[in-house]
């Protein structure tokens, strides 16, 4: 069985390098229809409450984006890899495509810092929340449109038909490169064949900029299949979905971050402030405080569509004390969910050091067995992320008539599935350790713990709220 598989596998991968060209023409089509979506909306009057799936452009823009798009790509990384981002994304295409004819300078230093990817994705979640971009097409445009077109500039600008854009700057990189870690696939190198070839060697284009030769795991490679067979050393294997977090990934600080405050804590404030009834009873006391002392400027709706949401002739305009309260939601969402997580990986690291930690000597408040027991949060933090996306496609399917009583079932059965698979991680990754008895057991107990509030926060948002 495992014979026939990994000719499958081989099969596949050689068919993606040998149909370069054709993947090529998917992806302009891809990016056909994208821009269409993107740009035509903006152009047409905002949709009325009669306004549907089925009539609308608009709709079926938002729909597309919100309820399909983003969701399911999500959900390819853990099955496929990356195949979105090699076969498909828009803008990776367009960003090599530009650095096919562009001016092919040198990476610049500030760009290679490895906290862009939290950077970017807490900036893009947070001003997505404040100019309501799965509502509004130019706030899609804005936020979308924005990130695309900046993907051509640093292609066009950087490297030599290089994906640099995706390599350090794109938005949801870093979470891609989390989700990927739990793929049942990767292209595994054969480090005897690479010194010792027995086949022709040509030259390959890794776009992504992967270090082919020292490549481990799934989480950088776009599986684009181009280095298929390169020096007979590179296949795509089939593996176990944990067999990169246990045995391969450790992590650092900026994924770390990622997972605990970004997507453990940035996401959930933005996915819940809008149902949370603590917000509307904080925005309320804030605004009586506010009229009673005679400040009368933050309970005005005058900023532009592009900074806070404005849009007047359909009655929806935030605040500035919306605007601020927005913020301090997420603030304390990343405080409370996110704090919680990395205090429980703290404390747990503390009570069962690695191996290497076990002596008093090491140094650093935050050690490295801290960002490999980090990594058993991947499949509860992408979980967390798709529930909260896949709330607007079923929103989006209460709009037009479709019955959803299955959503509540379907949410809470994926969330218990992704935290048991997190316990089982954090059980593989303490069984590595040296430390048994008590500290082990107050360990597990820490872990757990330190999950509550992150499941509790969904509870709220699907059963309470």
């Amino acid at each position: 069985m495992a014979a026939v598989l990994g000719r499958v596998t081989s099969r596949i991968a050689d068919f993606l390098r040998d149909h370069a060209p054709l993947l090529r023409k998917l992806q302009w089509g891809i990016v056909a229809m994208y821009a269409f979506l993107l740009i035509v909306p903006v152009l047409l009057p905002l949709p009325d409450n009669t306004a549907s799936v089925f009539n609308n452009l608009t709709i079926v823009a938002q729909f597309a984006f919100w309820g399909v798009w983003w969701p399911f790509v999500l959900i390819s990384m853990p099955i496929l890899g990356r195949a979105w981002c090699g076969w498909l994304c828009p803008e990776g295409m367009l960003t090599e495509w530009a650095s096919e004819r562009g001016q092919g300078r040198a990476i610049p230093k500030w760009m290679r810092w490895g906290g862009w990817p939290f950077v970017a994705f807490a900036l893009t979640t947070i001003y997505g929340q404040l100019v309501s971009v799965y509502q509004y097409p130019l706030a899609v445009l804005a936020v979308l449109g924005g990130s695309t077109v900046a993907a051509m500039i640093v292609g066009w600008r950087y490297g030599r038909s290089k994906r640099v854009w995706c390599k350090y700057l794109c938005p949801v990189n870093g979470v891609f490169n989390l989700l990927a870690k739990l793929a049942p696939w990767h292209f595994k190198v054969d480090e005897e064949k690479w010194r010792h070839p027995v086949i022709r060697i040509e030259p390959i284009n890794c776009a992504p900029l992967v270090p082919l030769r020292h490549m481990k795991g799934a989480g950088d490679c776009h599986m684009c299949g181009r280095c298929s067979g390169y020096r007979g050393a590179i296949e795509l294997t089939a593996r176990s979905p944990e067999e990169e977090i246990v045995n391969v990934a450790d992590g650092d600080g900026w994924q770390t971050a990622l997972l605990c405050f970004g997507l453990m804590g940035i996401a959930i404030g933005a996915f819940l402030w809008s149902a949370s009834p603590w917000f509307v009873t904080a925005k309320q006391w804030a605004a009586t405080w506010l009229v009673e002392h005679d400040i009368m400027w933050p309970l005005m709706d005058n900023a532009p569509w592009f900074i806070l949401t404005h849009y007047p002739d359909v009655n929806d305009s935030f605040s500035w004390l919306d605007g601020a309260g927005i913020l301090m939601f997420v603030v304390g969402a990343t405080i409370v969910v996110g704090g919680s997580s990395f205090l429980s990986l703290w404390l747990a690291d503390r009570l069962a050091p690695a191996a290497m930690e076990a002596d008093a000597r090491a140094t650093g408040w935050i050690r490295p067995g801290v960002h490999k027991l980090a990594q058993a949060l991947i499949p509860s933090a992408g979980i967390g992320v798709f529930l909260g996306l896949s709330a607007t496609t079923v929103n989006l399917l209460k709009h037009e008539g479709v019955q959803a009583a299955w959503a509540g079932p379907v949410r809470f059965t994926l969330l218990t599935l992704a935290v048991l698979w997190t316990l089982r991680l954090f059980a593989r990754l303490l069984t590595q350790r040296q430390t048994r008895g008590w500290r082990m057991a107050a360990a597990w107990l820490v872990l757990v713990a330190g999950l509550a509030p992150f499941c509790m926060a969904w509870v709220f948002f699907f059963a309470i709220w």
